[in-house]
């Protein structure tokens, strides 16, 4: 079941709303759901070679895979991965569920990736997915959202919203599915809201 209407940190209609009216224009938002979830796990594979401070005694904690295939867990990667599943799961129980298992299945296979490839080819992986990947998203914004990113103005909630915000446009899209009755028909009249406000400040700046 949804967890229904939050407020503050964990108000979901505020935060899909903001994010909404910045990607109302369907080829950005298409560009967004091919490149949100790459950027997360390019992400994932860099943060595998950082370390976290040794808390609780589990600086060594690491467990086999597939053999041979050794994953160190306590490292800023998990850590992320973690972070964002709760995050995901305390928004909304069944999409943030979803989400939370993408998270893990990045982190696993980000794991996997980093320990094969080790950190001198790795960072230079991750470096071109990102590049390909804002650049793609950029142009998205530019070119057919005509409008700057959601990071320009809220980097935070913009970085942490954007993969459940394209899972929660995909389940939208195919299986018309919502958080909770109204959800939807909420966020498209806040998204609306925003933009006709935008448009209106942005005429006044040109008159």
């Amino acid at each position: 079941m949804a967890l229904g209407r939050r407020s503050g940190l964990f108000a979901l209609e505020k935060h899909f709303a903001f994010y909404g009216a910045y990607h109302s224009n369907k080829i950005n938002i298409a560009i967004h759901v091919l490149f949100v979830w790459p950027i997360f796990f390019s992400a994932l594979l860099i943060l595998y070679f950082v370390p976290l401070p040794p808390l609780f005694n589990l600086q060594n904690l690491e467990f086999s895979m597939w053999g041979n295939y050794v994953i160190s867990v306590w490292n800023v990667g998990f850590l992320v991965a973690l972070l964002y599943s709760v995050f995901y799961v305390s928004l909304d129980l069944k999409a943030g569920s979803l989400a939370a298992l993408l998270c893990a299945l990045c982190w696993i296979g980000s794991s996997f990736v980093a320990s094969q490839l080790g950190l001198s080819l790795a960072w230079k992986v991750v470096l071109v997915v990102q590049i390909v990947c804002w650049t793609g998203q950029f142009i998205g914004h530019g070119v057919f959202e005509k409008r700057a990113p959601a990071l320009l103005d809220n980097l935070i909630q913009a970085f942490v919203m954007g993969p459940f915000f394209v899972l929660l446009e995909v389940l939208q899209t195919l299986f018309g599915y919502e958080p909770y009755p109204g959800f939807n028909s909420t966020v498209k009249a806040k998204v609306e809201a925003n933009i006709n406000e935008w448009q209106e400040s942005k005429q006044k700046l040109i008159s």
